[in-house]
């Protein structure tokens, strides 16, 4: 199979590059992943130390799946690193992906985290929380549910609905709700957005700090990512400036996601590929992961860094994140109806 140049978008340091043709050896286990190369340099270091297998790492913005699918039998990859249920759902839609039987994975990682085909599994879960400003909003608890009510009429900050990470959370309602009650809560959200959807989980941090809104939907990780960020210290600022509430953590919990990993269907390391999954489910591995990109271990008592823990503590939604894949269609359909993405006047 001819190569295609550029094959990398990013090296990890100390690994090899993955040759575009088939390959099988004894001590290598090759893996695709969306997950940039610095974030899990340290995983796969500490893996290879304890096994003494060559981790080689190809890393892609986009275009993952369908890599995979053209490459076929031919495909040199192991193993799938991505992060959101869609895009792991989405490849075993795809048929890139074939069943983990793992009694090491099955008992770390919760069902809720897990297909029940065995087809991809968690590794770090991250909250869809609501970001809120400490100066203008006096209440510490909040819901879902409560960000349709007219007292935040254009008050409230939000990327594009079409975006995997607000998919999901409107996959969940819908999957919580229906389908009717879902469009009648979207609708009510869109009524309170303070503009048209734009930006990153970032942009509305900083949308809450300049003022532009008070409440703003993001990921958990994205808060601790602006604490720490010395390259852009005024995202600093922006973190500073509003506390994460976690929706519906008194009843049913917060929605949560995750990032994840899939054994590819023509794995031709897959003994290595194997361990290289029961590693990265095990309570060691969870937790160095967890704390490089400030995530959650999914493994029942492992430990969030500081960093994280100084959110808050979640109580996440027991909610089986297959379920909530199965109404993502539906979720975007729903935006498309109700006109999230022309924002608050349409």
């Amino acid at each position: 199979m001819k190569a295609t140049a550029p094959i990398f978008a990013a090296m990890l340091a100390g690994t090899v590059a993955i040759a575009a043709q088939p390959a099988a050896a004894s001590d290598e286990v090759n893996i695709y992943s969306y997950r940039q190369a610095e974030l899990i340099a340290p995983l796969l270091e500490a893996f290879t130390a304890e096994t003494g297998i060559k981790t080689n790492v190809l890393f892609l913005k986009k275009g993952l799946v369908d890599r995979v699918a053209a490459e076929a039998e031919n495909s040199p990859a192991d193993v799938i690193l991505t992060v959101d249920i869609g895009r792991l759902s989405g490849a075993k839609n795809a048929g890139v992906t074939q069943p983990v039987v793992s009694d090491t994975i099955n008992g770390n990682i919760p069902a809720q985290y897990r297909d029940s085909e065995g087809h991809w599994f968690g590794l770090t879960t991250r909250g869809r929380v609501v970001y809120a400003s400490k100066e203008r909003v006096a209440q510490d608890t909040i819901t879902y549910e409560e960000l349709a009510d007219p007292k935040w009429r254009g008050k409230i900050c939000t990327r594009s609905g079409q975006h995997v990470y607000n998919i999901a959370l409107f996959a969940s309602m819908v999957a919580h709700h229906g389908e009717a009650k879902a469009e009648e809560w979207l609708a009510g959200l869109k009524a309170n957005l303070a503009r048209k959807p734009d930006g990153n989980d970032r942009a509305q941090a900083k949308g809450v700090f300049s003022g532009e809104c008070d409440l703003g939907l993001g990921n958990t990780y994205y808060v601790g990512l602006m604490q720490t960020n010395e390259k852009n210290p005024e995202q600093k600022d922006w973190a500073n400036s509003i506390k994460v509430l976690f929706p519906n953590n008194g009843d049913r919990g917060a929605h949560v996601n995750i990032s994840g990993m899939a054994l590819t269907k023509h794995a031709p390391n897959k003994d290595n590929a194997m361990k290289l999954m029961e590693f990265l489910a095990s309570e060691q591995a969870q937790e160095l992961y967890a704390e490089r990109v400030f995530e959650y271990p999914v493994k029942p008592g492992s430990e969030p860094s500081d960093v994280v823990k100084g959110f808050g503590e979640i109580n996440p939604d027991t909610l089986s994140l297959e379920t909530i894949a199965s109404h993502r269609k539906t979720a975007s359909q729903l935006v498309d109806k109700v006109g999230y993405n022309d924002g608050p006047s349409s």
